[in-house]
């Protein structure tokens, strides 16, 4: 070793050696610090129960080829001037056009690219560091089409010029590095059930395989979910949004080996047509429409919209100039409405009252009449859905198991995945059957009721009706809150009062019903909530325990919501939310089944859980866990992740659990507050779940903890 200096620097002798001690060498070092990691095996396989086979979502995959490599190269794309490329979706138009034009120079072979910085080969590229250079014709720069257009002041004369010119073209600059080496060999071992520290890369490799194969057959893209422009496959959900129809399709390592994975899947799309359906169908469309791609007839040249002009389209005014050979040229003012009606003789019908769309820039404006756009098809609708449009999207992507096993085959079928180029380098060939299983049909679970009924299952279901609850609660200082005008609220409480008799609930008189003003009804949903709160507070001498909220609608109610905000979040009060078609003893039990619980009672218990016959968790202190995140809607990237946890209480119960919440930074699965110091305190997840768990089971501390993370 030398010093800065150039001269030997003077070490300190090694340690001694003990006697029979030997150093290791550089490769068992290497061996040590790379531990070996595995699934946890499983201990046997259940035998209860009625064996059934069951069909699976999954197809069978095979793979010829083991010996090579994939190739994994770092993906640099720059402009003619050494700007980076940030326009989203480029990066295949260019890789694509690389690949045709110096297919020579990269040994002719097949790429699987990510459509941003990586790309795949099976084997090497002749150099490590691959630089070249790429002439792109770019179809929608947003550049002004043939006809012209009035924002860029352009006279009638140059559009036979412009006609002929060729598509304007994008030079860019290709960077190809060397990143990193994959050994197919990793999926011989999924193959078998087993995983190795390359298995996750190489099957990350053969998913990207599946997106560029979708994406060549001129799919929308949605992570490793496909959707084809099949109008068939889309759905209306109103407001200028469809519901389109596709399929997830990825590779997964299974304890049985390696298989396709294809399942139903369903985004949000813009409806494709005329301009001004959208516009007038959905109230954000000024906001939504912004960087959506329109054709504009009659050139079908294809542009992003930047915006809407301020003015409507006749009083939306340009300089129009015209050149007179050497002369120069004169110019005039004129409205976009007058110059394609008269300049151009295109009739328009409408547009003369509507705003103009812009294709140009902001400071440099390109107005198109709106009649003359349409929206082209596959383009992500990414903003929040009304509550209306969610309760369709999900009642028209409901499939019966049959339709959807006849759509995914048909799936399979047509993405032709035997055809593609990579996988069949690969040697990867895939079943063309759904796996099939083997499963047990288990028996019910039987449940315990008050005063020791047992309750049995009869078509699925269990019946509370003429039953008492194990631990009943007390419903009092309570009121009813009515927004509902059709329901009759004296004999809803009335039998609301009798039916919790008989289940062991004390119902007290409510404190107070309070009628929403009719005034109110056609106001804004918080608008309707923070009016009843103020009733609320003004005729309530204290805080309310427990309120009931009577609503119109049974399903998709605006005022459900805001309400459960207000009263949850903002104040604490437990609250239940009523929409009462038909009133019935069934119908009042399930309310008060909720009630019940949501006041701490405990409607009933699972059989065994009266007996110490329940395997590890009836010998020893045990806490249940379970575990998740759930995300705002695609449209709400700065909506906050809630963190939740329940944890089992009164060990040896599991039937009695707790909830806990947390927020944390938006689209994060990762629950980042379980653990959570604060100076010498902890003020995480667990350690709530913990001290409930000790001084709810007779000061016991858990043993042992069963976690359930979804």
């Amino acid at each position: 070793m030398e010093s800065h200096n150039g001269e030997a620097d003077d070490l300190p002798p090694p340690p001694p050696l003990n006697v029979g001690d030997e150093p290791l060498k550089a490769e068992e070092i290497k061996k040590l610090s790379k531990p070996k990691r595995s699934l946890v095996p499983r201990k046997g396989f259940g035998k209860k129960g009625q064996p059934i086979r069951l069909v699976t979502n999954h197809f069978k995959v095979s793979l010829k080829n083991t010996e090579e490599f994939f190739y994994h190269y770092y993906v640099n794309l720059k402009y003619e001037d050494d700007t980076p490329v940030d326009r989203k979706g480029a990066g295949r138009s260019v890789i694509e056009k690389l690949q045709q034009i110096y297919a020579t120079e990269l040994a002719n072979k097949d790429f699987a690219y990510d459509g941003e910085k990586s790309l795949f080969t099976i084997g090497a590229l002749p150099e490590k560091k691959n630089e070249f250079t790429v002439v792109v014709e770019d179809v929608s720069t947003g550049k002004t089409p043939a006809n012209g257009s009035p924002g860029n002041d352009s006279p009638p004369g140059s559009d036979r010029k412009r006609v002929r010119r060729p598509y304007n073209t994008k030079t860019y600059k290709v960077e190809l590095s060397f990143a990193a080496q994959i050994p197919m060999s990793a999926i011989t071992h999924a193959l078998r059930g087993q995983e190795s520290e390359h298995t996750q890369e190489a099957i990350r490799v053969i998913d990207i395989i599946l997106r560029q194969h979708s994406a060549k057959q001129g799919c929308l893209l949605v992570r490793q979910s496909f959707f084809r422009n099949n109008p068939s496959n889309f759905v209306d959900l109103g407001g200028g949004v469809m519901g389109c129809r596709g399929f997830h399709s990825s590779f997964r390592a299974t304890q049985s080996g390696l298989s396709l994975n294809i399942d139903v899947s369903t985004t949000m799309i813009v409806k494709p047509g005329p301009v001004i359906d959208f516009l007038l169908a959905n109230q954000k469309a000024k906001r939504a429409l912004r960087n959506l791609k329109i054709k504009i007839t009659p050139t079908n040249a294809e542009n992003k919209i930047v915006g809407l002009s301020d003015k409507p389209c006749r009083e939306t005014m340009f300089t129009l100039r015209r050149r007179n050979g050497d002369n120069g040229g004169d110019s005039e003012e004129i409205s976009v409405y007058d110059h394609f009606v008269k300049n151009r003789g295109i009739d328009l019908r409408y547009s003369g009252d509507f705003p103009c769309i812009n294709v140009g820039k902001p400071k440099r404006p390109s107005y198109f009449p709106i009649e003359l756009c349409t929206l082209v098809s596959l383009q992500r609708y990414t903003k929040s859905l009304s509550t209306l449009q969610r309760s369709s999207l999900v009642e028209k992507s409901r499939q019966k198991p049959q339709e959807r096993m006849s759509v995914l085959s048909d799936v399979l079928q047509r993405s032709n995945y035997d055809s593609e180029p990579m996988l069949m380098a690969c040697g990867i060939s895939i079943a063309k059957s759904f796996t099939e299983v083997d499963g047990r049909v288990l028996q019910a679970p039987k449940l315990k009721a008050g005063n020791g009924e047992d309750i049995s299952t009869r078509n699925g279901r269990w019946n509370f009706n003429n039953k008492r609850l194990i631990r009943a609660s007390s419903v009092e200082k309570w009121a009813v809150v009515n927004f509902s005008a059709r329901c009759n609220v004296r004999d809803l409480v009335r039998d609301l009062i009798k039916c919790g008799g008989m289940k062991g609930i004390k119902v007290d008189q409510p404190f107070d019903t309070f009628e929403e003003n009719p005034s109110m009804r056609r106001a804004p949903a918080v608008r309707r909530v923070e009016d009843m709160f103020e009733q609320v507070k003004t005729k309530l001498p204290g805080a309310p325990k427990f309120l009931l909220c009577i609503l119109s609608e049974r399903k998709n109610s605006d005022v459900y919501g805001p309400w459960k905000k207000k009263c949850l979040a903002e104040f604490g009060i437990v609250t239940q939310c009523v929409a009462p078609a038909r009133v019935n003893d069934q119908y009042l039990t399930n309310v008060l089944l909720k009630i019940n619980a949501k006041l701490g009672g405990l409607n009933s218990l699972l059989q065994v859980e009266s007996s110490p016959a329940m395997p590890l968790i009836s010998k020893v202190p045990t806490m249940i866990l379970g575990m998740d995140v759930s995300h705002g809607s695609p449209g709400q990237s700065d909506v906050p992740s809630i963190a939740a946890v329940v944890s089992s209480r009164e060990w040896p119960l599991i039937s009695k659990y707790r909830a806990s919440v947390r927020s944390q930074s938006p689209k994060m699965e990762m629950i980042d507050s379980l653990f959570k110091p604060r100076g010498t305190d902890d003020d995480g997840l667990i350690r709530e779940c913990l001290i409930d768990f000790y001084t709810s089971s007779g000061k016991r501390k858990p043993d042992q903890i069963i976690i359930f993370r979804s």
